[in-house]
């Protein structure tokens, strides 16, 4: 695969303000935003011995990683399952909105479903798909159950405890902005691996997983997510996809990131803070559990 630079970082935005209390106005003074703006992920594939190029999704992102971004989508969407499908993957348009556009453009060999790429996806969640049908699309997407093997990663309760701190120390932009979410990849040590911040969990989650899957580098069956927010759906099936056995979030999971879990034997962790957490499923990767488990569903 060609590379190519993947865009100008653009993670804050300075603005003027004034803050307001009840005892008075402050002076005007300089603050940092996190920056959204959209981008547009198209394809381009060779159909009938000719390249056509067809938009796949629009996303409102924090610009910077966007190569990754939308190889990250393409995987975790199960439109892509290796990266040499892709040729090239670069900006395109006029100036200056090109870096605002990617195009992936994939390998003559490579066949795609086209009817896959002109429906809406299922993963987002206002689009209505009842959960049983969200759980079999994951299937049909190539998603595989983990299984716990006797090399299965384990992890201790108390280095869950430090990863709040080591991710909030590496978020550099959010320390600026305040603005951003963050997801992290940890090995089963706790030593940090990579962070993506963006404006759209989703959107961090897909720098995170396509970095890695650009470099060859899936499945990730040896390492931790961990979600500075809540773990909806859309980000456990990313983790399933990538092969991920250990999800961590600072928020709370919704019902169907727990189904989600106990499908495809993803172990999810919520409320990760504060020296504690819950446990929603896969008790059995956390290390001493087993002493100390009832019978449970979890």
């Amino acid at each position: 695969m060609a590379k190519a630079a993947s865009g100008i970082k653009r993670e804050k935005f300075e603005t003027e303000i004034q803050r307001v209390t009840i005892a008075d106005f402050s002076p005007i003074e300089t603050d940092a935003l996190a920056v959204e703006e959209p981008l547009e992920i198209r394809i381009g594939f060779s159909e009938n011995g000719k390249i056509s190029h067809q938009p796949v999704s629009i996303t409102m992102r924090t610009p910077g990683d966007d190569f990754a971004l939308a190889a990250g989508f393409l995987f975790t969407e199960g439109i892509l399952q290796s990266k040499n499908q892709i040729q090239t993957v670069k900006h395109c348009g006029k100036f200056p909105n090109n870096q605002n556009t990617v195009r992936v453009d994939l390998t003559s060999e490579t066949s795609i479903d086209l009817k896959r790429l002109e429906r809406n996806f299922y993963t987002t969640s206002s689009c209505g798909v009842c959960g049983k049908t969200s759980l079999e699309a994951l299937a049909v997407a190539g998603a595989k159950k983990i299984e716990q093997q006797n090399n299965s990663p384990k992890i201790s309760a108390e280095m869950i405890h430090e990863l709040p701190d080591k991710l909030r120390e590496a978020q550099t932009v959010f320390d600026k902005t305040g603005g951003l979410h963050a997801a992290a990849l940890f090995d089963v040590a706790g030593n940090l691996i990579d962070l993506k911040e963006d404006v759209g969990r989703h959107n961090a989650v897909d720098k995170l997983i396509g970095a890695r899957f650009l470099a060859g580098e899936l499945p990730l069956l040896n390492n931790i997510l961990f979600l500075s927010g809540r773990a909806s759906f859309e980000l456990i099936q990313k983790a399933v996809m990538a092969g991920i056995p250990i999800v961590c979030a600072v928020g709370a999971p919704s019902s169907l990131a727990v189904e989600a879990a106990r499908e495809f034997n993803v172990t999810l962790l919520g409320f990760v803070r504060d020296k504690r957490f819950n446990v929603y499923h896969g008790i059995e990767r956390i290390i001493g559990a087993e002493s100390n488990r009832s019978e449970s569903t979890l």
